[in-house]
């Protein structure tokens, strides 16, 4: 017996996402001036009515353990705001909390997948999708999309994708890292393929709230069959800045609820007793100015974007991302400030050169299953997205 990692673990990537994250942060201790476009993180508080719930429990003493699937009173409040906001009915006992959208999705795919079991995804996806799936040795069927299609899949595309090995498909509208938003239309076009089939959907709405101009659809509304077999994936880091907090959850029927209990029971039992008091007062909380907030700087780098020759980029309907394609860029040479010369072989390369020669931290595309577009998340200022702007229009001023 060899003292080695499981080939499980040996198979995975680590988050592109975190690397870049950190490799920024780096730099930016080192004194360097980065503009950091890289982080799916709002750059604005917590809510105070969050932060202020959270003091008191812990000046409260209530730092103890909870019931596994969280306090009855936050998962209660959460299938309140699924039937006033978006038209679902929900139990508590259907609701799951856990440490951050991202566990609840890992819950899911555990509970659900045996091996081999297929799982109909999405390109571009976030880039924890494929890693959990074959975590719980599943396997990735990517449905490809593009700019040509608003990264959209079309109900042909599943209909055609589904085999005797299909176990579930998952959406995530708004989209990280497009920002594409699937329409009502759109979504019921899917669901009546999807309905047909017996397979799980897992509808990621994390970034529900942030739409510019057209209108998050849960496709669990479509009928009762289908909200049957989805399960409804959300959280508060977006919406409410609380990316530290570690808050998700998910909304499915009671007997898929009670697995990934059992399941959660024995890994990180209950999500942290702190984070659920200050997720219950942030409900309320949410405040929709953000949401014009957002759509101003998307507006702005959308418009400076398009100055730039060879980028080309879709217009995103929510989320806070941007992901412009660069394929035109790959095979030129780009003149660095020291006067020596890259072959643009990638788009990885084009990000490695924006970040160490002009200082302007964005995300590849390889990660998201598309590697000839970069992702940009405006969820920073103003300012700051002005100066990279002035930097990608310096980057672009040194090709040839």
């Amino acid at each position: 017996m060899s003292l080695e990692l499981s080939e499980r673990f040996q198979a995975i990537s680590p988050s592109p996402t975190l690397s870049i994250d950190a490799k920024t942060k780096a730099l930016a201790a080192s004194g360097v001036e980065i503009v950091n476009l890289s982080v799916g993180e709002p750059d604005f508080a917590t809510p105070d009515q969050a932060s202020l719930a959270g003091i008191a429990a812990i000046v409260g003493n209530f730092t103890k353990y909870t019931p596994v699937p969280g306090i009855l009173d936050l998962r209660a409040a959460i299938a309140k705001k699924l039937y006033d906001e978006n038209q679902l009915t929900y139990k508590p006992e259907e609701i799951i909390v856990s440490s951050g959208a991202k566990h609840s999705l890992y819950n899911i795919f555990m509970a659900i997948l045996n091996p081999g079991d297929e799982v109909l995804l999405p390109a571009p996806y976030w880039v924890s999708y494929p890693e959990q799936i074959r975590l719980a040795q599943g396997v990735p069927v990517i449905l490809p999309t593009d700019e040509s299609t608003g990264f959209k899949i079309t109900p042909e595309q599943v209909e055609k994708a589904i085999t005797n090995k299909t176990k579930a498909i998952l959406l995530n509208s708004p989209s990280n890292p497009t920002g594409a938003v699937y329409t009502k239309a759109e979504i019921e076009a899917l669901a009546a393929v999807i309905e047909r089939h017996e397979i799980f959907v897992i509808s990621d709405e994390i970034y529900e709230r942030m739409t510019y101009g057209t209108e998050h659809v849960s496709i669990a509304t479509y009928s009762e069959n289908l909200r049957n077999k989805t399960f409804v994936v959300n959280g508060f880091s977006k919406a409410f800045a609380m990316t530290g907090w570690r808050v998700g959850y998910v909304a499915a029927p009671q007997y898929l609820v009670s697995a990934m209990t059992s399941f959660q029971s024995h890994t990180t039992s209950n999500p942290a007793s702190i984070s659920q008091k200050a997720a219950l007062a942030a409900l309320g909380a949410f405040d929709p100015e953000k949401i014009n907030l957002f759509q101003a700087r998307r507006d702005f780098v959308l418009e400076n974007l398009r100055r730039l020759p060879g980028i080309s980029v879709a217009k995103p309907d929510g989320a806070f991302y941007i992901f412009p394609n660069a394929a035109k860029w790959l095979g030129l040479t780009y003149t660095m400030k020291d006067g020596s010369q890259v072959k643009l072989d990638s788009v990885d390369t084009i990000c490695e050169l924006l970040l160490t020669d002009v200082f302007v931290s964005v995300v590849p595309g390889s990660g998201f299953g598309a590697p000839h577009n970069f992702r940009i998340s405006y969820a920073t200022s103003m300012p700051q997205l002005q100066k990279a702007m002035d930097r990608f229009a310096e980057f672009a001023d040194r090709l040839n």
